[in-house]
């Protein structure tokens, strides 16, 4: 007697049923796993923060020196960055330093002794080849040239006891790949400086100066457009928004960034709390 076996079709019927399958399913299994390398960036950033408030606090309240790889004179004294130089001189057109060297860089700043997990430092979809991914925003005693007139009670930090609203105030961000200095943001106009980073679907993460993360999403068609564009690189002509959405994305950086902003708006800001920094409550 002849044991049963499937037919020619009835195989075929199954492989295509299979195929229909993978078809529905593998998307929702991409996004799922990109998703939890977003959660990891979240975490990673949560930790960058935690470290960021417990050197403050033990250097009486004085943050460490937002400007990445720029080792800078303030008041006679030297201050180290929080990290070291990490980024080529041929960054913007895809220039790597070598990942040991970057490594090394990163333990020389004044962040390791507390977060000495060299995987902290960059987002788990970040470029390869970067060890260093999160940059440290203007504001949190970063870079100050060409950004404006920052230096205003409650807009540029040196001190963490000068923060108001800490859980509206940015610390650093993903941005994808190691770039110089600190997040570029100008404080007396309506235009982007540094890019926005397009990271985990259509907006990047954000860590704010309370210790939490957000996962923040553009809604400008023109904001998703050139940060897609300009993936890598900071090209000398600004962006400047060309949709209403848009310029809410720009606002809400700058906000984030400075508390506030320092020029008159094209569209309202209802949707925004914007009640003077300067007098808010200390933390």
């Amino acid at each position: 007697m002849r044991r049963p076996g499937f037919t020619i079709f009835e195989l075929l019927v199954v492989i295509v049923i299979l195929i229909l399958l993978m078809t529905i399913f593998l998307p929702a299994l991409t996004t799922a796993t990109g998703g939890t390398k977003h959660i990891a960036c979240m975490g990673n950033m949560r930790q960058m923060s935690m470290g960021w408030i417990n050197y403050a606090n033990d250097n009486h309240s004085q943050l460490p020196n937002g400007e990445g790889g720029v080792w800078r004179t303030r008041n006679g004294v030297q201050e180290v960055p929080w990290v070291g130089r990490c980024y080529a001189g041929n960054y913007s057109s895809g220039g790597q330093m070598p990942v040991d060297e970057q490594v090394e860089q990163i333990k020389l700043g004044t962040l390791w002794p507390y977060i000495q997990d060299i995987r902290m430092y960059r987002c788990p979809t970040g470029m390869d080849g970067e060890m260093l991914t999160y940059a440290c925003m203007d504001s949190m005693y970063g870079r100050t040239s060409g950004r404006g007139n920052v230096y205003q009670p409650g807009v540029y930090i040196s001190k963490l006891f000068e923060i108001p609203k800490a859980s509206q105030r940015a610390l650093y961000i993903d941005e994808g790949w190691v770039t110089p200095d600190s997040y570029a943001v100008y404080f007396p106009r309506e235009s982007w400086w540094d890019d926005p980073p397009i990271r985990h679907g259509s907006g990047t993460t954000i860590a704010f100066s309370d210790g939490h993360a957000e996962r923040w999403i553009f809604e400008g068609d023109d904001t998703i457009a050139i940060g897609e564009e300009r993936i890598r690189g900071h090209p000398s002509n600004r962006f400047n928004p060309t949709t209403e959405a848009g310029c809410y994305d720009l606002y809400k950086m700058q906000i984030a960034t400075w508390g506030r902003l320092d020029y008159n708006p094209r569209y309202p800001l209802g949707i925004f709390d914007l009640k003077p920094t300067v007098d808010d409550p200390q933390p």
